[in-house]
């Protein structure tokens, strides 16, 4: 899809209501299974969210049920995927960290040539 029909359909879409954008999705969904492989959502949460949607809307709940708990399943992965990024940036900054530290320095030949104090202890 191109980037001017994205915007206009998105612009269209921010002027519905839930129900009504329910309905347009239902419809996307008919004419995604009717005309094209299904697209299934990459990524676990991204499912979740999918299935409980489905189920919400299969219950008949009512559509500020569902976009209440969209809202707060939408800001849950967002937290996700915030938590998910500071974890990368840790390991990238220790991985980092390991690559830039320094060797510690190999014994001097001199020192290699001392004799060792080794002490015994006596019965």
């Amino acid at each position: 899809m191109n980037d001017l029909l994205r915007q206009r359909i998105t612009r269209m879409l921010e002027a519905l209501d839930d129900e009504k954008a329910y309905q347009v999705l239902d419809y996307a969904e008919f004419l995604s299974s009717k005309y094209a492989a299904r697209s299934q959502p990459d990524g676990l949460l991204a499912k979740i969210t999918s299935t409980v949607e489905n189920t919400m809307r299969a219950g008949k709940l009512p559509i500020q049920a569902i976009s209440g708990t969209m809202n707060l399943m939408d800001s849950a992965a967002k937290v996700m995927k915030g938590l998910a990024a500071a974890g990368q940036a840790v390991v990238e900054e220790a991985v980092k960290a390991a690559e830039n530290r320094p060797e510690p320095p190999l014994p001097q030949e001199d020192e290699l040539k001392k004799p060792t104090d080794v002490r015994t202890l006596s019965p």
